[in-house]
């Protein structure tokens, strides 16, 4: 019998979902299983200079991921994968409280990404330095009740010493939506709802309205970061066997967003 959060998952996208690792479907709470030969429509366009459109204002490519500079996927991911790194660069496009967005590439449980954006770089400033988007939304519209999948955030300014944010969800094989894990998160990436998309005009710089998980230098005592790398820290079960082996499991990175930045 299907979860509540299959049958959710199913109003959602207009199509019936079924459980991780089973033929004909989708694993409930992530990206469509297509592979990720086709996602949405990334952007709203591109200014003469490279920028993005969002909404009405320009913003600098290098304000988002520019390049993938590692990526380590493990077995029942690779969502996405087809597109990279044009997937992961650039603004979020988000999905609201109702259902996440496939504009993503997926980790796998245990599986790491590491980004950069040179030229540019994060630096410590006022408030939140950085935020990075998943794809979790409510599950039956409540807040309290919310598809997650936790990545632990570290920061670098070699790419070889890291300092690590805090994430530290809950082990919990018997959760109900399957991801082996639950709150309270920590400092944990893939809990917060994403509001920002290009076409909306929600700024994906602004902590206060863009959604995602925003991250602040000072916390772990750091003040100028080249690089990001989120590590997945769910716990899914991967199936050995199967007609149509899941690609979704795991951390779905969307994007992620300088808000202090070295350079506009």
């Amino acid at each position: 019998m299907a979860s509540a959060l299959e049958r959710v998952f199913a109003l959602v996208l207009g199509a019936s979902a079924v459980a991780c690792g089973s033929s004909g479907g989708t694993p409930a709470g992530d990206a469509t299983d297509d592979g990720g030969a086709s996602t949405l429509s990334p952007e709203g366009g591109v200014g003469a200079d490279g920028s993005y459109v969002v909404g009405d204002a320009n913003v600098s490519a290098s304000r988002f991921v520019t390049s993938v500079v590692s990526f380590a996927p493990t077995d029942c991911a690779g969502f996405g994968v087809a597109s990279m790194p044009g997937i992961v660069e650039g603004p979020p496009v988000g999905g609201g409280t109702t259902h996440g967005s496939i504009d993503v590439v997926s980790l796998g449980s245990g599986g790491s990404i590491v980004v950069s954006f040179a030229p540019n770089a994060i630096v410590d400033g006022p408030g939140p330095d950085f935020i990075v988007f998943e794809n979790p939304f409510w599950i039956a519209g409540s807040s309290s009740e919310v598809y997650a999948e936790p990545g632990e955030v570290s920061v670098s300014d070699d790419g070889v010493t890291w300092t690590t944010f805090a994430c530290t969800p809950v082990v919990d094989p018997q959760v109900t939506d399957g991801t082996g894990t639950g709150p309270p998160y920590g400092a944990c990436a893939g809990w917060h709802v994403v509001y920002s998309t290009p076409q909306d005009g929600v700024s994906p710089l602004d902590p206060a309205v863009a959604g995602g998980d925003a991250f602040d230098l000072a916390d772990i005592g750091v003040t100028h970061a080249r690089f990001v790398r989120i590590v997945d820290r769910t716990s899914e079960t991967c199936p050995e066997a199967g007609a149509q082996k899941p690609t979704t499991n795991g951390f779905d990175l969307d994007a992620v967003a300088i808000v202090n930045a070295e350079q506009p």
